[in-house]
């Protein structure tokens, strides 16, 4: 079954290069980014590794934890990290599952569940579905979505603003407009009454139109 957002996220136990992990209990109450990709040693998701590694500190201030996921062994990844260090400057300390049953990219729609074979003699072109990014809540539903093409590096300047846009309307009850970016006016929803709005918002708002009702963002 296709997953949808706002559906349970499927849990899972494997295999990191941190050790065995159960999925929901690794994200505890956190938020999560789990992030794949078709095969170890790449070039475009070396260079994602290695800026991912270099945000450790922003994901940590959005309560979110981080890991990557890759149809090769763990000990693949482990010689990988050194690469991705050396040639991007910055240590993985994230865990990189070891999807070598293809277990994982199968629950989460990356390959269909009838998909035979291991991640033996399996190429990058082979697995080009396996780029895909999944954003999970502490609920453990799945909040965002998205799969990349083979040659796209992903942006993850934009995953960090989709985090910080979820996590402001998941607090307070409104939703952010077109490229937002934290600290930019908001939209009051429209299953806010004038009257509710009014108590929330003694300052007042813009409305554009009686739907779309402009504000500052909440604190």
């Amino acid at each position: 079954m296709a997953l949808r957002i706002n559906d349970q996220a499927p849990n899972f136990t494997a295999q990191t290069t941190q050790g065995e992990i159960n999925f929901h209990d690794w994200i505890g109450d956190s938020w999560a980014v789990l992030f794949s990709h078709p095969k170890d040693f790449t070039p475009v998701c070396t260079t994602e590794l290695g800026y991912v590694a270099g945000l450790e500190t922003k994901f940590a201030e959005r309560n979110t934890k981080v890991i990557g996921l890759s149809i090769d062994p763990v000990d693949n990844h482990e010689e990988w990290a050194k690469d991705i260090e050396e040639t991007q400057g910055h240590p993985v300390k994230f865990p990189m599952i070891g999807d070598t049953d293809l277990n994982v990219a199968k629950l989460y729609n990356m390959f269909p569940a009838d998909e035979t074979g291991s991640a033996e003699g399996r190429t990058a072109v082979t697995n080009a579905t396996v780029r895909s990014v999944f954003i999970i809540g502490p609920d453990k539903n799945i909040k965002l979505m998205m799969t990349y093409p083979m040659t796209t590096g992903r942006n993850f300047d934009e995953i960090l603003r989709v985090i910080d846009s979820m996590q402001l309307t998941a607090q307070h009850k409104v939703a952010t407009p077109a490229n937002w970016k934290n600290g930019d006016d908001v939209i009051i929803v429209p299953a806010v009454s004038d009257e509710e709005a009014k108590v929330k918002y003694p300052e007042g708002w813009n409305a554009l139109k009686p739907y779309l009702r402009i504000v500052k963002q909440p604190s």
